[in-house]
């Protein structure tokens, strides 16, 4: 019999989970057609700018056993944040699901309700199950490559808005001399700006520092649904199969 997970949220990361899992033969429910005790793991892929992450979550715990372990996005809350939402917080695994199933390293947090937990832990065997490996980092929005990632993104914006250099050349400056494959308002795309906008108001909000402030570029980008890739529009433009248009993808 194939495991089960409960994936939960929308948006651009659920879809790369769900192949992935499916390579792992694992079955995605939604917490509908959870059967208690014969779950594996809830997965929670909803960056949680919104109330509609909280609401996905205390549904979620209350269809599968208390020892089911949740693993939760924390671009944008963190993990201790999150699990204080829930009944059984020490059951809650913060993760980052950004390129989750293109990296062999997932970055998780440990809430600070499972600090003396000891067997908080065995939840990444689940993780492990399926081939990653696995980093735990400190509890702070966007984790380390995330947040890493959105502010070289808001930087670059910067630049772009004040003229230091158009987009391909920012792109190309980053990718040869960081050796990434793509630069950072590529990438930007790549994940989806409001993705990146999240993250950084996550770390605004929970830091208070002037340093994550979103470059009003981005603010203006979200709100004309100019969202990367998954919208056909970004800082560049993209056909129907997400390949940039006049260049490859």
């Amino acid at each position: 019999m194939a495991d089960k997970v409960v994936i939960l949220g929308d948006g651009p990361f659920r879809e790369p989970l769900a192949t992935f899992l499916a390579s792992q033969r694992v079955a995605c429910i939604s917490p509908e057609q959870a059967d208690g005790r014969d779950v594996l793991a809830v997965i929670d892929v909803q960056t949680g700018c919104d109330g509609g992450k909280r609401d996905w979550l205390v549904g979620a715990e209350c269809v599968v056993s208390e020892r089911t372990p949740i693993f939760t996005s924390v671009l944008h809350r963190t993990a201790t944040e999150i699990a204080s939402w829930l009944a059984h917080p020490e059951r809650v695994v913060g993760f980052s699901p950004v390129q989750f199933a293109d990296m062999p390293v997932v970055e998780v947090c440990r809430p600070l309700q499972a600090e003396e937990d000891a067997s908080w832990t065995d939840h990444l065997q689940v993780l492990a199950g399926w081939g990653k490996e696995v980093e735990e980092v400190g509890d702070e929005p966007g984790l380390v490559f995330p947040r890493t990632l959105a502010l070289l993104v808001n930087e670059a914006a910067f630049a772009l808005a004040e003229k230091i250099a158009d987009k391909e050349d920012i792109d190309l400056a980053m990718r040869k001399g960081t050796n990434w494959p793509y630069g950072p308002l590529e990438w930007a795309d790549r994940i989806g700006i409001d993705q990146i906008v999240a993250i950084l108001t996550g770390l605004e909000r929970e830091l208070g520092e002037e340093r994550y402030r979103p470059a009003p570029l981005l603010r203006k980008m979200v709100y004309a649904g100019y969202l990367g890739r998954v919208s056909g529009r970004g800082f560049y433009c993209y056909d129907e199969q997400s390949v940039r248009k006049g260049a490859e993808g």
